[in-house]
């Protein structure tokens, strides 16, 4: 193997990731997304973005936990994680091929901390 083929194979993007969560292999390509950073099985993510999506610029690295649904003005459904390293939280939109029971499941539970109005939570 010549010297050139290790340095472009050295900078050739990664096609998949293995989940820290449920050790899936995910492709990063997604229905619906440019940026896979969550595995459509567990929903569960890692903390490599910092300010953008796609950026990989975090030096955190922590595995990051599926909280919350929220919805965006234009329909479109977001996970929001909770780093559970250094607890920051990011949105990160769904992809087409997400498993939609843990999506659910998330999307009909009061938030955390939440009291209705009798005070039972």
């Amino acid at each position: 193997m010549s010297r050139r083929d290790s340095r472009s194979r050295a900078h050739r993007r990664a096609e998949s990731f293995r989940c820290l969560n449920c050790r899936l292999d995910v492709s990063l390509s997604a229905p619906g997304t440019a940026h896979r950073n969550h595995c459509p099985n567990c929903l569960w993510s890692r903390h490599v973005d910092a300010r953008v999506p796609g950026d990989r610029a975090s030096d955190c690295g922590a595995r990051m936990e599926p909280i919350s649904v929220a919805v965006r003005g234009d329909g479109e459904w977001a996970i929001i994680h909770r780093c559970t390293g250094c607890g920051a939280l990011n949105g990160n939109r769904t992809a087409g091929d997400d498993n939609p029971l843990p999506l659910m499941r998330m999307a009909v539970q009061p938030p955390a901390g939440y009291a209705g109005e009798d005070g039972i939570d």
